[in-house]
């Protein structure tokens, strides 16, 4: 039995889902902070669970010629990053086997995941960011934990961010306007949201404890001149005691509430609580991937669930008949419709508000059989009922694009009884330095050709 505190020799056989290295010590799985495949090292045990073990690098006996010095002062302290002590080669590799390994262990598929499409830029790549705010520090969580470490310039967002967040700071420092303290409940400013776009301009939005802010003039000004690109000063009102950062209430400050940005050849209108993927250049290489999975010819009807904004629909109604988009977020659904309209696209799509599950089954009522479903879900993936749904509609080809392994292998095995075989899958990596990934996996009624 390992014993906390102990050091142990040992083998780094591969990578988990977050990143740490995979050792197997005295038959018990052990997860090592910042190891690397293939290293030998004495292995500090800090915490051992019933079936687990966590520990860190005590001795390294046996580098890999992967390892290399990372380039941010915060790494290891901050818990935004997961991979900057190795090459971005190894990196890729972890992903894509985190993928492949995910999608056979979990959904049964013997799939292989033979591309994972790399970033050209690693760095700076970030077009929105959350920093959560407590005393004294403007930055990021602490890995697996609420402390906010102060982090001044972060190497994953543009340096636009970086002087908005010093602005916000130090206007905060100079009134005197206190953090939000989540255990006591009390506090004003909880959270720092920037969104920027590719012409350079920024939308900066205050989350508050409180309808009013003292200073909020001052706010503006400070914030104008530190960013003469500044398109606008928001304010969002969350007075719950929850993790959620946004809250329901907005009110402009200065400016405008909203950035418009280029993908994919349309333009979308953001505003703040619309979701938008945060690599612009990676999300372009992703949707060309689910555009070619479905592989629309003209004469199709596509149901898009969990469409967002629009920005997967209105790229595949270049190519579909029709394309009808389902949302929950009923600002996300009003800014799908503007952006429809704005590219001239209204007359071959319709979008529904509503859940996804509850609207699935509303389409098949009405007797929609769209040749093609895409669903791009959040990170908890499909509910069985959504599951059935779709196949119930009885579509030739399902997309489906996620950022979990784990529960888009789940949902490829809730599909395969159902009709559905997986044929294909690529990664593409949005967020480089992080554990996080994309995929995307086709699936095709049983009996169609490839």
């Amino acid at each position: 039995m390992l014993k906390e505190g102990g050091i142990y020799p040992a083998v780094i056989e591969g990578y988990a889902s977050g990143g740490e290295g995979v050792a197997r010590i005295e038959g018990v799985a052990v997860f090592v902070k910042e190891a690397l495949r293939g290293e030998r090292a004495g292995v500090l045990i800090e915490h051992t669970g019933h079936s687990a073990a966590w520990g860190r690098v005590e001795r390294l006996l046996e580098p890999s010629p992967a390892r290399v010095e990372p380039d941010c002062p915060h790494y290891g302290v901050c818990g935004g990053c997961q991979f900057r002590h190795m090459t971005y080669e190894e990196e890729l590799e972890a992903k894509r086997r985190r993928v492949e390994d995910a999608l056979r262990r979990i959904g049964g598929a013997e799939l292989p995941v033979s591309v994972i499409h790399g970033a050209e830029n690693t760095l700076r790549y970030r077009n929105k960011v959350q920093f959560p705010v407590s005393e004294g520090a403007v930055g990021y969580y602490r890995g697996r934990t609420h402390q906010v470490v102060d982090v001044a310039d972060c190497l994953l967002q543009p340096e636009l961010v970086s002087v908005c967040r010093a602005a916000v700071k130090g206007w905060m420092e100079r009134f005197h306007i206190p953090a939000y303290d989540e255990r006591a409940g009390r506090g004003l400013v909880r959270h720092l949201f920037v969104r920027t776009n590719s012409a350079g301009e920024a939308l900066c939005c205050l989350v508050v404890n409180g309808r009013k802010l003292p200073h909020e003039e001052e706010l503006a000004e400070t914030l104008r001149r530190a960013t003469p690109s500044l398109a606008g000063v928001a304010l969002s009102v969350n007075t719950k005691r929850t993790n959620v950062i946004l809250g329901d209430e907005y009110r402009t400050l200065w400016g405008q509430d909203w950035l418009e940005e280029e993908l994919c050849g349309h333009t979308f209108r953001l505003s703040v609580p619309s979701f938008f993927q945060v690599n612009r250049e990676q999300t372009e290489v992703l949707y060309r991937r689910a555009l070619d999975y479905a592989a629309l010819s003209g004469r199709e009807t596509v149901v898009e669930l969990y469409c967002g904004i629009g920005t997967i629909s209105l790229t595949l109604a270049e190519q579909a008949k029709r394309v009808i988009g389902v949302e929950v977020v009923p600002q996300a659904v009003e800014d799908a419709r503007e952006n429809a309209r704005r590219n001239g696209l209204e007359a071959k799509t319709r979008f529904e508000c509503g859940d996804a599950g509850y609207l699935a089954a509303q389409l098949e009522r009405e007797g929609v059989r769209p040749e093609v479903v895409v669903v791009d879900p959040p990170r908890k993936g499909l509910a069985a009922e959504v599951v059935d749904a779709i196949a119930r509609m009885a579509p030739d080809r399902v997309v489906y694009v996620s950022c979990d392994p784990a529960t888009l292998a789940r949902d490829v095995g809730r599909f395969v009884p159902l009709g559905y075989v997986p044929v294909e899958a690529e990664a593409v990596d949005l967020f480089p330095r992080t554990a996080h990934i994309e995929t995307c996996v086709k699936l095709l009624r049983d009996g169609l050709k490839r």
